[in-house]
């Protein structure tokens, strides 16, 4: 083989393997990392590739998916007609050469398109059996989805029950999305909790449905849009009628409508390109005042019957195309760069530019992420930049004018102490952060004390995350250390929302019994960055006293490293933790409330500590019999183990119980050991 031809093999395997990690992101875990116009071109190219050089072609690419593969944990459906994907065009010329060639076969005569929204959402196949919605499944790999039934049940525009003269049997397919109002309220609430925001309001929806509890998939509010007919099954009078209404697609639509269905909003036919093309531009030109996201239009051939002549490619129907719109770019000047101080302690940069119109609403700031991203960009203040949104959604920085620098352009210093409350701040290299570590800091003062009382640290019950927010608006605590002060205030505390003298009392009880929870759980609830409860293990059994960590000198790096199991960033978050004075007022001040911050050997601290584990990674899965889920996992650490989420090639043991589900399959596929808790207890024996 020719250098060029090898050259076309390593480009064509290549994009192979990019198409297959972003298509497994997006399919199987709902995750966008590229945009749909990027991963489109990726497979363009490859087709382009395979049709070109045929002695490449594999059955196995990526090029002969239609989705992704179904999960695990739902019912696996087998699709009677699959539901493919569409071909799509990213310009005029292609989606009006679709059309000359389709009436080229029908001698050249003008045939009726349909013009629809193309809604950017989950496709999933809802089954109606004597008029009663029986059964609702994902696309999948367009022949075998998944079972979401009573997901898709939550959706109030699926009817229970179909409405006039229904078939025996229907299945249609839908588009289900999240509308954008509801998109942007779960986003601000998301924000407010300290959580990640969602990329767009597509992962949402499809996330939203493969939620294992309906309840929450009912929180999302979500929608749906019917646009076509699967099967239908019919018998007696009924036949002729409908039979008659289904010369057109259009007309499928309108039955559909009439059982109760909400369809497309839009559909329009139109027999010239020209109208067409115009169809698709007014479409363009309005579609960020829609409360859903579309990404396109789709062009149909409008005639069932003529539908069955053209056929349809393994790919997707030839009768049909997709034009999709590309992403609206825009120009405008970076006027700053402002920090916001996160809720995990990050610094984030902010540009702040001269507001513009994209997508519908005016924007005039969009995150940097961090300052590896404003090197990579190259960004200064008083740039040119060149902005979109993200799905249609959040904007973001795309590229600088780098041409268009006139000098006045100026770099951006990077704080060396947080805004919120001018503590140092730590660059941490393990998630390219800057970072307060200050647990009083504001910013973060809810989600730290939020950690603090969680069941594997001081393990306060009846302190949620809603029991929280009410003290600090109510000005009752400004930190973790407040939460032991609050005894003499039962009384006020009794008068805040759903709290009442009971709850108040049963609250203050659990605070106080938290004092005696030991050195383990008070060093894992200081919440420092990276220090886990395996690693709050070992430094208390290594230490004993926490005032051994900062008197009467401070430790080293070096020194903590010494101890197994131990890396040098979790070290370096350690001593930079106790090298800040303010952090050893805070301890201090737990400790003059009476919090044990030693260990002795009549605690649980003690117990069951070894290293008969150590070096060994297990994911423990199932309903156990003997333990609950963490004490078995809390067991585990301190024997020396790992406990990851996970399972992969690297882990050692999965310790199954009842109903394990899909991390059994996959550690049985992987050939990693299956044990249960009898042979866990005969290992630690051992």
């Amino acid at each position: 083989m020719d250098n060029n031809l090898n050259d076309i093999k390593n480009k064509i395997e290549n994009l192979r393997k990019q198409i297959e990690f972003y298509g497994n992101k997006y399919h199987e875990e709902d995750e966008s990392l590229i945009s749909d116009y990027d991963y489109d071109m990726l497979v363009k190219e490859l087709i382009s590739l395979e049709e070109e050089y045929p002695e490449f072609d594999s059955p196995y690419s990526p090029s002969k998916r239609v989705g992704g593969k179904t999960l695990d944990k739902f019912e696996k459906v087998t699709h009677q007609v699959r539901m493919g994907s569409l071909s799509n065009a990213y310009s005029k010329e292609e989606f009006i050469d679709f059309i000359e060639k389709t009436n080229k076969i029908f001698d050249g005569e003008k045939q009726e398109y349909l013009v629809e929204y193309k809604i950017d959402g989950l496709s999933v196949s809802l089954e109606y059996e004597n008029g009663m919605f029986a059964r609702g499944s994902t696309r999948g790999n367009g022949i075998v989805g998944e079972n979401i039934t009573e997901n898709l049940k939550t959706i109030k525009s699926i009817p229970f029950k179909l409405n006039g003269d229904y078939p025996d049997y229907l299945e249609v397919r839908g588009e289900a999305f999240m509308p954008i109002s509801v998109f942007r309220q779960l986003n601000a609430a998301r924000e407010e909790q300290g959580l990640p925001l969602l990329a767009n309001p597509r992962n949402a929806a499809a996330g939203s449905l493969r939620q294992l509890d309906p309840r929450e998939a009912a929180s999302r509010k979500l929608d749906i849009f019917i646009f076509n007919i699967q099967q239908i099954e019919i018998s007696g009078d009924i036949t002729d009628r409908i039979e008659r209404k289904f010369r057109t697609h259009a007309e499928s639509l309108d039955y559909l409508a009439s059982l109760g269905f909400k369809v497309s909003p839009l559909y329009k036919s139109f027999t010239e390109s020209g109208d067409i093309t115009a169809e698709i531009d007014k479409i363009d030109a309005s579609r960020f005042d829609l409360n859903f996201e579309i990404d396109g239009a789709v062009i149909k051939l409008n005639d069932i019957a003529k539908r069955d002549i053209i056929g349809e490619t393994v790919h997707s129907p030839k009768w049909s195309i997709a034009y999709k719109y590309p992403p609206e770019v825009k120009s405008t000047k970076l006027l700053d760069i402002i920090i916001q101080v996160g809720r995990t302690g990050v610094l984030t940069p902010n540009a702040i530019f001269e507001p513009i119109r994209l997508a519908g609403t005016n924007v005039s700031k969009a995150t940097l992420h961090n300052m590896d991203f404003i090197a990579e960009k190259q960004i200064k203040i008083g740039d040119i930049i060149n902005v979109r949104k993200a799905g249609e959604i959040i904007p973001e920085i795309l590229s600088v004018e780098l041409s268009k620098r006139d000098g006045t352009e100026r770099d951006f210093i990077p704080p060396d102490i947080c805004p919120s409350c001018f503590s140092n701040v730590y660059h941490d290299n393990q998630d390219v952060a800057l970072r307060c570590v200050n647990p009083m800091c504001p910013a973060q003062l809810e989600r730290n004390i939020i950690h603090f009382a969680s069941k594997n640290a001081m393990n306060i019950e009846g302190l949620g995350p809603s029991v929280v927010k009410q003290l600090i608006e109510n000005k009752f605590i400004s930190s973790s250390a407040d939460l032991y002060n609050l005894k003499d205030k039962i009384d006020e505390i009794a008068n805040i929302e759903r709290m009442g003298k009971k709850s108040s009392q049963k609250l203050i009880d659990a605070i106080e019994a938290s004092k005696s929870r030991g050195l383990t759980a008070f060093f894992f609830a200081l919440g420092i960055r990276h220090i886990g409860e395996k690693t709050s293990v070992l430094i208390a059994q290594k230490y004993k006293n926490i005032e051994k960590l900062y008197s009467p000198e401070l430790i080293a790096v070096e020194e903590l490293t010494q101890i197994k199991d131990i890396g040098e960033e979790s070290a370096k978050m350690v001593v930079n933790y106790f090298a800040d004075y303010k952090n050893i007022e805070y301890i201090q001040k737990f400790r003059s409330y009476g919090v044990k911050t030693y260990i002795d050997e009549t605690d649980e601290d003690n117990m069951n500590v070894s290293d008969k584990l150590n070096g060994l990674k297990f994911v423990v899965t199932g309903t156990l019999i003997k333990y609950k889920r963490d004490e078995i996992e809390k067991f585990i650490v301190k024997n020396g183990g790992e406990v990851a989420s996970s399972v992969s090639k690297k882990t050692d043991y999965v310790l199954a119980g009842d109903n394990a589900g899909s991390k059994l399959e996959k550690a049985q596929n992987l050939g990693v050991k299956v044990i249960n808790e009898d042979e866990f207890e005969e290992m630690l024996e051992s």
